[in-house]
Formats: C-alpha cells, structure tokens, sequence
C-alpha cells in the first residue's frame, strides 16, 4: 500500500487524538478493579478485545496465513512481557491515581535507551547517559524512597515501565517483518491465548456494564495505538515526540475527573523532570525505524 502524503498537521491532529483517548484505558482498568473484577480477567479483555478489533485490519495484508507469527516463540516471550507489563500497571492503579501511576510509567524512553545499548548494542553517547542519570532522579523525586511510606503502586508501575521497555526492545528488533496492525494482532491474539488457559481459575463473572467497560478499554487501546501509526505515517517523529506527553495532561483531568485524584507539586516536579530527559533522548532518535514515543500498556 503506498505510504499517504505527508501532512504534519493530520499528523499531529491523530497523535492529539490518541494521546486523549489512551487514558480512558486506566480510567475503565481502575473502575473493574474497584469493581472486584481480577486484573488478571482486566489484561485477559484487553488483549481479546484488542485481537478481535485488529483482526479486520490486519487480514487483508496477507491473508489467514499471514496472521500466523513467523517465529512463534520469539512472539510468545513478547507477548509475556506485555502481559507482565498490562498486570503491573492496571494493579498499580488499584493503589495510586492515574496520574501519579502515568508519571512513573514514563521512565520507560530512559529504560529503553540502557537496553538498547546493552542488548542491540547501539552506540548511545555521552550526553544521552547523562539524560537517563536525571530521568533517574526524575522518578526518585517522583517515588520519594525513604521519605514517604513505600506505595506498592510505585513499584508496580516502575516494573510496568520496565516490562514495556523489553517489549519495545523486542519490537525494535523485528521491525519491518510485518505491517504493524498485523503485528499487533499477533501480540494481542497470543497474550490473550496464554491468558485464557488461566481464566477458569480466575473468571468473575461480569455484569452488563462491566462487560461493556471491558470492551471498551479493549477497542481504546487499539484504536489509540492505530492513530499513532497513522500520525508517524504524515509527520516525523521529532514533532510528534513532545506532543506524547500531553496524555499526562489528559490523565491528571479524567482521574481527578472521576476519582478526585490529583498529584501533589513533587509529583508534578519528578513528571516535568522525566519529560524533559524522554524528550531530549526521543527527539535524537530521529534515525531509528521505530520511534520511542510514550504507549499506553
């Protein structure tokens, strides 16, 4: 299919809308949380939903054949490490708002950058350490060890920043193989086999809304990640990079909104600190195939 004509301000148009829609994800996760429905059963709807509504856009690439992952475990570690990564950050909102939550989740650009050195063994300069050393210290004011009562949320969401990071990894290295809407099938349609086997040990039985809310944050998430595939397919990375972070915004408004949460100045000063360094470090990625903007678990 031949790639649309660039247009930056399309581009930017479907990035906003993606960073406006993927907080309502967390906003239905804590809502089931709080309804008693398992995390477990959370992540298992999201990743079926999520399967089922990338299913018609990734079937006319290649076909039913095409659908099938070409290195089946490779696919399955990366499946497991966005189901670590989903479990993590829908449990963390069960102990923290949205936001707060988000703010830790965006060490993830500065976990991606040491991975990439350690494991593709890229050649990350001087001045890119130096932005990961005080993203570090970003997430430390952010998560207070030592001054405040340790809130297991930090550490959840600090282990969904990281499982998402080797994901992204992995994702990094297969790039190319495949469209990325059947790569999205595939990861979704196998973390969602793997999570069915424990379902009957799990499954609570979900009423009317709940369903609904399921399927929602289902299609959000795929919906949110298509419209950044089509926002990189009309305008480069290096503009759309800074527009990734409004999605804190949109996720301080919707928690206090419908939880009455709302961080406190140290969180937002860790938050503007942890921006500043994933900026710096995305917008030099500019010669890479894939882009480390922020994405929702």
């Amino acid at each position: 299919m031949p790639r649309p004509p660039a247009s930056p301000l399309i581009g930017v148009a479907f990035m906003l809308g993606a960073m406006a829609s993927l907080p309502f994800i967390d906003v239905f996760a804590k809502f089931l949380g709080q309804q008693g429905v398992p995390v477990l059963q959370i992540v298992w709807a999201r990743l079926s939903v999520g399967a089922l509504v990338a299913l018609p856009f990734a079937l006319p690439h290649k076909g039913a054949k095409g659908l099938i992952p070409d290195r089946p475990v490779y696919h399955s570690l990366r499946a497991t490490f966005l189901i670590l990564a989903t479990f993590c950050f829908f449990l963390s909102l069960k102990y923290l708002p949205i936001a707060d939550a988000l703010a830790i989740f965006f060490v993830q650009p500065l976990i991606v950058t040491v991975l990439s050195a350690l494991v593709l063994k890229e050649a990350v300069p001087r001045s890119r350490w130096a932005a990961v050393a005080v993203g570090f210290i970003g997430t430390l004011i952010i998560i207070r060890p030592g001054f405040v009562a340790m809130n297991p949320g930090s550490l959840l969401a600090l282990a969904a920043g990281s499982f998402l990071a080797i994901y992204f990894v992995m994702t990094r290295h297969i790039s190319g193989r495949a469209p990325a809407m059947v790569t999205t099938f595939q990861t979704n349609a196998v973390g969602a086999a793997f999570l069915s086997l424990a379902m009957p040990f799990v499954w609570h039985s979900p009423t009317p809304m709940q369903w609904l809310m399921c399927a929602g944050l289902g299609a959000i998430a795929t919906f949110g990640h298509y419209l950044i595939v089509r926002a990189y397919d009309h305008s480069e990375a290096s503009l759309l990079a800074p527009l990734a972070y409004t999605e804190m915004v949109v996720a301080t408004v919707v928690g206090w909104y419908f939880f009455g949460d709302f961080p406190d100045a140290l969180t937002f000063l860790g938050v503007a600190v942890l921006i500043a360094c994933a900026l710096y470090i995305t917008l030099t990625e500019r010669s890479r195939a894939t882009p480390d903007a922020i994405e929702q678990p």
